[in-house]
């Protein structure tokens, strides 16, 4: 074996070699699946335009490994691969291109953008696959879907279909979330930010003349679309004014006075004034006293005639335009700073309006079964997460879920030309009206937002609703019994309401049972600081570009070994740096077996005779048990930690070398490092299938298979006296080792020392690991202490290393001049302590430090004084 491995060499070969012999697929672990037990996980589908960032890194790292474990544990095993449409994200970019060639898409017509948009999607989707290949993960790849394939389409509208005939989904004049530029967002779809804005205080005036009333707003240029003045019908101070009209400040406009408890008397003047069509409280208010609505601008912001002059101006620009003209008339009686939440489309950042638009819902009635079992049988992890879910479920609203789009699926309802019957079918060309007759009808214009589609993810890849379209990708009978309900769902917390709520409903309504037996919501990947990643900040850690200088292995176990449960990820070069140099240490332990034995069998395939064997595999056994529990309970971390502990400490710092003194153990202990390179498989798995044919001889490159098909170890024979004994062993060495630290040899040979037990163990088997290990030509076990010798006690034994044997006049003379030292040091400190005039007058802080320092000089005194004692 050359001095160093190099990945770059490794892993792009070793990927396509198991990914042609169709290792990732259902059947790829044939030979070692087991009946009836199935594993199903679905990928979230990341956007097809998009790339990977480190929060995909993570997502797919803790499913791979998930996967490949239980691949080699012997289960059918299906992750299902695939890219999300992402509507709002792809029409975006498309557009962007448009406008740079000096078009729009409203000049090239829909079916024209919609061949650029597949265009785009052919051109940029294959990118963020080749990506996570790279990071090495293993999904079923030749069944990937894209969530608006022939098949999933089919999925989708025999969804709504079901959903449109039994009542579930209806078309209202709603208030929604109304982007100027991508029309209808669902409530989660919308971000709060606190923006310095203004409060606007305005006049408005009696039309009889009596007087005015003074109310605020942040949003000036709505105020062409109030309706209504309101106060608390308890408030004393307006119950004169109820009833009465005001005029609308630069209109002729008259608005009534009325009273509605929505409003707080204690904040600003306690007059409001009522705008139904652009605010949700005021939406409600209206609704209540049967107000007009009125609209003052239209679905891209412009303002219309309702706003006199200000007609054909864009929302936000012609806030200050209004106000000066406000100012001018004087109606604005002062302006204040106001810090308040604002939302923007989780896209494109633009402010969010409420605005009534004619859009499509689906009942929040379809997720109450799912809620209900949700509540009962809580199978998030970390379980805290069904807080969050009951929180956000006990309080939800019909869902929007038609968009202003043209990329997406069409929403699949017909309204006739002639009847004017409306209807939702699931042919995309329906032969005539089901009610008339007639030939000539309309589709809704509008798509289905991305997240409906993907709502069905649990399922329709695995053939639900396909309708017989793409049968090479799955075998609905038997994938509908195997993988679904799926096994586990790893994915971000973010998403927890945009998909996870929604596939729980969606899986729940159409199957009668909740799509997941287990959900695990991981954290965010923050910078080694704690700080968010953004590119503004200019900490973004790019996954490929870690790839490319470390490793995938690296970064994959650098992933898992920080997904501690329910916290962040701090994620920096040192971790990086870490887990290289662990990537260093499994290298250099076969580098060492191999300069003794050439290759080295199974571990199934030989007996253990050894009693360092015995104790390797002892210790080997707890591991494997340790890391199956944390694995089956998604405790990736703590699976993590315990491999690193095993294969540095307990394998590589004691087993190695202990095995310099037991050569006959070498042959074992390489059997049984192959065996832990299986343990390390799921989470390394390039740098262990390499090893490990190193060591058996064999390679993969011609022919030999891989460990991602082999069985994960299990029940492997402990020793429990023979672990008992290394335990006395690896006492005694670290005594000695203390004790030669005393008279300054750590890491010389001493000729003579000796060990009294307290409890039974085979000394002679012991011995040699104790005298190589601990650097001692010849130990003696003893009853009784030994007399003039420097002492370390612990648990279980005592060392003695006897003076009379040892050239002590160095030693003493080297403490001897560190106690003089000392002592000096003390003497000053004791001096300015004990000045009177030094304690009143110099900083409390001063003071504090240098008693801070006379107690560390009196302890480090103190021991050195101990050691000469115990030497002398």
């Amino acid at each position: 074996m050359s001095g160093k491995y190099e990945p770059s060499k490794v892993e792009d070969n070793y990927y396509k070699i198991c990914e042609d012999r169709g290792y990732f697929e259902i059947d790829g672990n044939k030979d070692i699946q087991q009946e009836g037990k199935n594993f199903s996980i679905m990928m979230p589908p990341p956007n097809v335009t998009g790339s990977l960032h480190i929060g995909h890194a993570l997502t797919f790292t803790l499913q791979d490994i998930i996967t490949r474990y239980k691949r080699m544990d012997g289960y059918k095993t299906l992750w299902q691969p695939g890219t999300d449409h992402a509507g709002i994200a792809t029409q975006n970019v498309v557009e962007k291109q448009l406008l740079a060639e000096g078009t729009t898409k409203e000049e090239i017509g829909r079916e024209k953008f919609l061949e650029r948009a597949w265009l785009q999607k052919e051109t940029s989707g294959g990118s963020i696959v080749h990506q996570m290949r790279k990071l090495g993960v293993t999904p079923a790849w030749s069944r990937e879907r894209f969530t608006m394939d022939e098949g999933l389409k089919e999925a989708v509208k025999e969804a709504f279909v079901s959903l449109y005939n039994d009542g579930f989904i209806t078309q209202n004049n709603y208030m929604v979330n109304w982007c100027t530029h991508d029309g209808a967002l669902s409530d989660i779809e919308v971000e709060h930010e606190e923006v310095n804005g203004k409060f606007y205080h305005m006049i408005y005036k009696f039309a009889d003349g009596s007087g005015e009333v003074q109310v605020a707003t942040t949003r000036p240029e709505t105020y062409f679309g109030d309706t209504a003045i309101m106060v608390h019908p308890d408030d004393e101070r307006y119950k004169d004014i109820v009833g009465k009209e005001v005029l609308l400040p630069l209109t002729d406009r008259k608005i009534k006075v009325i009273t509605d408890s929505h409003v707080d008397m204690e904040f600003g003047t306690g007059v409001v004034k009522v705008t139904p069509a652009h605010d949700q409280n005021d939406y409600e208010v209206g609704k209540r006293h049967d107000l007009e609505f009125i609209k003052v601008f239209d679905e891209a912001g412009i303002l219309n005639d309702y706003c006199g002059e200000f007609a054909g101006l864009e929302r936000l620009e012609a806030r200050q335009p209004i106000v000066d003209k406000l100012q001018a008339e004087g109606y604005i009686v002062k302006i204040d700073e106001h810090n308040h939440q604002v939302g923007h489309c989780y896209r494109c950042k633009n402010i969010v309006e409420p605005f009534i638009s004619q859009q499509w819902f689906l009942s929040e009635k379809v997720a109450k079964s799912s809620i209900d079992k949700t509540k009962a049988h809580n199978n998030f992890h970390p379980a805290h997460w069904i807080n969050s879910y009951t929180a956000w479920m006990d309080e939800l609203r019909p869902w929007c879920i038609s968009r202003q789009l043209w990329w997406g699926h069409r929403i699949p309802v017909f309204t006739c030309d002639s009847c004017n019957h409306q209807w939702a079918d699931k042919a995309d060309e329906p032969e005539a009206c089901p009610k008339c007759g007639n030939k000539h009808y309309t589709q809704d214009p509008d798509v289905l937002d991305t997240w409906f589609s993907s709502a069905l993810w649990a399922m329709s890849p695995l053939g639900w609703g396909n309708n017989g379209k793409l049968p090479e990708l799955y075998n609905l009978e038997q994938d509908m019994k195997d993988f679904y309900p799926n096994s586990l769902l790893i994915t971000g917390f973010d998403i927890m309401f945009f998909w996870v709520a929604r596939m729980m409903m969606m899986g729940d309504h159409f199957q009668g049972e909740l799509p997941f037996k287990d959900i695990y919501m991981h954290a965010l990947v923050r910078d080694e600081h704690g700080a968010k990643m953004s590119k503004s900040k200019g900490n973004v850690i790019d996954p490929l570009d870690m790839v490319e200088e470390h490793s995938a292995d690296i970064i994959r176990f650098t992933l898992a070994y920080l997904a501690v449960q329910g916290r962040d990820i701090k994620l920096g070069a040192k971790n990086l740096e870490q887990f290289r140099n662990f990537t260093n240490k499994l290298y250099n332990a076969a580098n060492f077996l191999t300069l003794n034995v050439d290759t080295f069998e199974d571990l199934k395939d030989i007996e253990i005779k050894t009693a360092l064997g015995k104790y390797m595999q002892s210790r080997l056994s707890h591991a494997v048990e340790d890391v199956r529990e944390a694995l089956e309970t998604f405790k990736f971390n703590e699976a993590a930690s315990i491999l690193y502990k095993f294969v540095w400490t307990e394998f590589c710092d004691w087993g190695i070398e202990y095995s310099k003194a037991s050569k006959d153990s070498i042959s074992e202990l390489g059997a049984i490092f192959k065996e832990t390179l299986k343990l390390v498989s799921p989470f390394m798995p390039f740098i262990s299938d390499y090893l490990y044919h190193k060591l058996s001889g064999t390679s993969l490159e011609d022919g030999a298979e891989s460990l991602m098909v082999s069985s994960f170890p299990k029940e492997i024979a402990q020793d429990k006296e023979t672990e008992a004994m290394f335990a006395i062993i690896e006492e005694a060495i670290t005594a000695l080792r203390r004790a030669k630290v005393i008279i300054d040899m750590g890491n010389s040979k001493i000729a003579k020392a000796y060990i009294k037990l307290d409890t039974k163990i085979d000394t002679q088997l012991a011995k040699p690991f104790i005298q190589k290990l601990a650097k001692v030509e010849d130990i003696e076990f003893v009853e009784a202490k030994v007399e003039n010798s420097i002492t370390d006690v612990s648990d279980n034994l005592e060392v003695y290393l006897p003076t009379s044997e040892i050239d002590m006049s160095p030693i003493i003379d080297k403490l001897t001049k560190q106690k003089e030292k000392v002592e000096k040091e003390v003497n000053k400190l004791n001096g300015m302590l004990s000045n009177e005039r030094f304690v009143a007058n110099a900083p409390e802080a001063v003071v504090a430090e240098n008693k801070q320092a006379l107690a560390d000089a009196q302890a480090k005194l103190e021991k050195i004084e101990n050691e000469l004692k115990a030497i002398s």
